[in-house]
């Protein structure tokens, strides 16, 4: 079964991404930052263990952005909040093992993607905590159909997201990896 990597990433325009760092740094820094960390991020995981997808929004100019890799499958990221467009990536992707990750974390290595595909031979669902409450790595082994309640009352951006999540497939073999670290504010670039 083929292996799938979703990278969320959103078109770099000042204003449109990375908001909260942008009134820290300035919003082109924040979307400067952006963009030459999500082609860093890309470069660092190509590896032919797994197929990377590209999750991009907004859905028209993302499927034609010329910022990153042409050869990467594209698919729009849709409407809704990030639970309803996590949810349709994770859906959509072909049948087997599919990890789903944002492009706002330095720290991640092929290791750490490694060993959410591996973990994902024992559980059906697998999750990296990030230190402020979320998840810098959701995924599932997609070999059936996922929890309808999947992401279902996630108070997304806050303290409870994991804690949420996994209320919402608490029915589901649920494997935690270590921590990383995802970006929102300049103090996170410096932890």
């Amino acid at each position: 079964m083929q292996r799938t990597l979703v990278i969320m990433v959103k078109e770099p325009r000042p204003g449109r991404v990375k908001t909260r760092l942008g009134r820290d740094i300035g919003m082109v820094g924040a979307a400067w930052w952006f963009r030459h960390q999500t082609r860093s991020l890309i470069r660092r995981l190509r590896d032919p263990r797994w197929q990377i997808v590209l999750a991009v929004s907004p859905d028209r100019e993302g499927l034609t952005s010329s910022i990153w890799p042409a050869d990467l499958p594209r698919a729009a990221q849709g409407r809704g909040n990030l639970g309803d467009r996590m949810a349709r990536m994770l859906k959509g992707m072909p049948k087997g093992p599919v990890c789903l990750i944002g492009a706002d974390i330095p720290g991640i290595s092929r290791g750490h993607i490694t060993r959410a595909f591996k973990a994902l031979g024992s559980a059906q669902m697998v999750f990296g905590p990030a230190p402020d409450g979320g998840y810098w790595l959701v995924g599932a082994q997609r070999f059936g159909a996922l929890s309808p309640s999947l992401f279902r009352d996630v108070r997304w951006s806050t303290e409870h997201a994991l804690a949420d999540t996994l209320a919402s497939v608490s029915d589901t073999r649920v494997g935690l990896l270590g921590q990383l670290r995802d970006v929102d504010t300049v103090a996170d670039l410096n932890p």
